[in-house]
């Protein structure tokens, strides 16, 4: 009875347990933020905005004649935040959306699938903003991505949830298909009208959404949910894969 009960449990392992790695993620996140807002003098805040945060003017001028930022900075402005607002609503969606895509794709992979749709994100962002002056700093088109790949495995048909200790584990839908499940279908459109809100400049939770980066969200998501497939090491696909 005793061993039933601890098997049991094991089943039912919380979603707050999240991988070592990704909590140092989060560690990270926040040690960076407190020496953002709390320990550097101005100019220092300046500098560290200069060397990490994503511009798209940086892109307009000749890149000989610059230092190496432009380089580093479509991926290193993913691990600032301006708030802690900012910082805890990333925080929330980086564990909720991470967790399973890490599980299934293991640590290097999604380190590397980290840089590369937060310079999708950041050059999609630039696409519409070529010559501006914008900083765009923050983990959300990082996390767009992640929600764009969790569509591809992580909602069952059965609409029993993400949140089930061995999600990561079911089969990776097809571009198309994943679209034929209900849950899949119904948070993708939410999910596009609520950032084509954003970007019409209609307030959703109260605060300045004319600051959030919609175009990065949805690079982002497009980048996780099309291209996601190269990123998973190999569990069988539904017969419409892509």
């Amino acid at each position: 009875m005793n061993e039933d009960h601890r098997r049991d449990s094991q089943r039912r392992e919380p979603a707050i347990n999240l991988p070592g790695p990704l909590l140092a993620i989060l560690g990270l996140l926040i040690i960076l933020f407190v020496l953002d807002a709390y320990v550097l003098s101005d100019e220092m805040r300046a500098y560290f905005l200069f060397e990490l945060a994503f511009t798209p003017l940086r892109y307009v001028f000749p890149l000989s004649g610059q230092g190496l930022e432009w380089l580093w900075t479509p991926v290193t402005y993913s691990f600032l935040h301006g708030s802690v607002e900012h910082l805890a609503f990333n925080g929330l969606w980086l564990a909720a959306f991470g967790a399973p895509v890490f599980r299934r794709i293991g640590f290097k992979r999604f380190m590397v699938f980290w840089a590369l749709s937060a310079a999708c994100s950041a050059f999609f962002h630039a696409a519409l903003n070529w010559g501006q002056e914008t900083i765009l700093i923050g983990a959300s088109g990082v996390i767009s991505a992640l929600m764009g790949a969790a569509c591809r495995f992580a909602f069952p048909a059965s609409g029993t949830g993400m949140f089930g200790r061995d999600v990561h584990l079911l089969p990776r839908q097809g571009i198309v298909g994943a679209m034929r499940n209900r849950t899949v279908f119904i948070f993708t459109i939410l999910w596009f009208l609520g950032n084509v809100l954003i970007a019409l400049g209609i307030p959703l939770v109260g605060g300045d959404d004319s600051a959030i980066a919609w175009d990065a969200h949805i690079g982002g998501f497009l980048f996780g949910y099309l291209l996601f497939s190269a990123f998973d090491p190999g569990v069988a696909a539904r017969p419409d894969r892509a």
